[in-house]
């Protein structure tokens, strides 16, 4: 029986799912300049499959072109291998599309560095939940969950690091059947890639595997949540970082302690980006492990924004090790987007030269809506994102929630556990 490979372009949409074309592997130099047509409605596809609403109609037409340095190639044996690469959608003029997600990224990150000479750096720390570890005790961190989730943990890292995302680490997590699994920070737009990548590697390792996994927030109400942590630092025009400052509180330098204070400022709205479904905030109440409110605390697992310690006696090796992390995001989000608002919400940090507030923090909103009338509202919004993008990923989002008001909260936790 003979077959021709064909490869996939996508990218991480509204709904934080890949999605995209493929074509023959024989067109690749064509579709490398050309990319593949898209209606720009596509980008409204919703998180469960139907368009629920769109801006666009019928009408219009973007393309969607691959990044050859996004290329994943990874042969399985006895199977179909994973061919596919991250794509920007652009318009027929060729222009950057104002809907693509990867341009959003990419216009916070040139603006950052354009203003500042601070080049990002960051990764993805990705919890999920493998139905392939049978039934058992629940022995959080053990060993033994190692020897009971198989083959899944190494065949995804050396699938990652086959295709240039350099794994970290891979360990068994908190909850029942919950691992989580880390890449090495990267700079700019391929931070956000590699989360992409990672994502998709390990659903197509467990596919072959004989199981799955899931990303979704939370599984059950009362459950442990699958957070998606997000680490950052900066390095600047002379590849140095630049977070640490040993005279200052907590180590941490005035440029670092702004763009924190940024971020820290506008979380509650920046939520309906990172946290951008109604299941999300299901993992984001009392005693979860989640943050509640948006708080910045030094090596601080509960807190919104935590500043990482470093260690040892060289200030050389502190600096490079010191980051903070961002931890009210999930996999229903799209990578690109999240990172893009916490570089704007960072950068108006600088700006304004913001201080970090210790003593009264807001809390963190308790529902998708309330999170968007946030967003709406914000000064910042419009501009971050482009004010017909907002309104658009408004009613992209409001529609999301009209679809699941007649459901239980574990209906819908099984409803997003289905799709992530």
């Amino acid at each position: 029986m003979q077959r021709e490979q064909i490869v996939f372009v996508g990218t991480s949409d509204l709904s934080g799912h890949f999605r995209g074309k493929s074509f023959p592997a024989a067109d690749l130099p064509a579709r490398l300049l050309r990319g593949v047509g898209l209606a720009p409605t596509n980008i409204f596809i919703s998180a469960f499959g139907p368009i629920q609403m769109t801006t666009f109609g019928t009408q219009g037409e973007v393309f969607l072109i691959p990044d050859r340095e996004t290329r994943v190639f990874v042969p399985f044996e006895g199977g179909v291998a994973e061919y596919f690469f991250l794509g920007d959608i652009k318009t027929p003029d060729g222009a950057p599309w104002d809907f693509c997600p990867r341009h959003i990224l990419r216009r916070a990150i040139e603006r950052l560095q354009r203003e500042t000479g601070l080049r990002l750096l960051a990764t993805f720390e990705q919890e999920f939940i493998y139905s392939g570890v049978a039934a058992h005790p629940w022995q959080p961190y053990a060993l033994d969950a190692y020897r009971r989730h198989g083959p899944l943990g190494e065949v995804l890292l050396a699938a990652m690091r086959q295709v240039g995302v350099i794994p970290d680490s891979f360990l068994s997590e908190f909850g029942l059947q919950q691992f989580e699994v880390t890449c090495a920070p990267a700079l700019g737009v391929r931070a956000a890639d590699d989360a992409v990548i990672t994502r998709e590697l390990a659903q197509a390792v467990a596919f072959r595997l004989g199981h799955r996994v899931s990303f979704n927030p939370i599984p059950e109400p009362s459950g442990t949540g699958n957070g998606t942590h997000i680490h950052f630092s900066f390095l600047d025009e002379h590849e140095q970082p630049v977070l640490y400052d040993e005279k200052r509180p907590w180590q941490l330098s005035l440029v670092g302690s702004q763009f924190v204070a940024g971020i820290q400022h506008h979380l509650p709205a920046l939520c309906a980006v990172t946290a951008p479904s109604v299941a999300s905030y299901y993992r984001l109440r009392p005693n979860r492990w989640a943050p509640v409110q948006a708080d910045v605390g030094l090596a601080d697992r509960g807190a919104a924004l935590r500043i990482c310690p470093s260690v040892g006696s060289d200030p050389g090796h502190r600096a490079r090790q010191l980051n903070a992390e961002f931890r009210v995001a999930d996999a229903t989000a799209s990578p690109y987007l999240v990172l893009a608002m916490l570089v704007q919400a960072g950068l108006d940090g600088i700006r304004q030269q913001r201080e970090i507030e210790l003593k009264s923090p807001r809390p963190l909103p308790h529902s998708l809506a309330a999170a968007l009338k946030l967003l709406e509202i914000s000064e910042c919004a419009a501009d971050w994102l482009g004010a017909d993008f907002l309104s658009a990923y408004v009613l992209f989002k409001e529609a999301e929630i009209k679809g699941l008001e007649n459901l239980d909260e574990g209906e819908i936790c099984r409803r997003y556990a289905e799709v992530y």
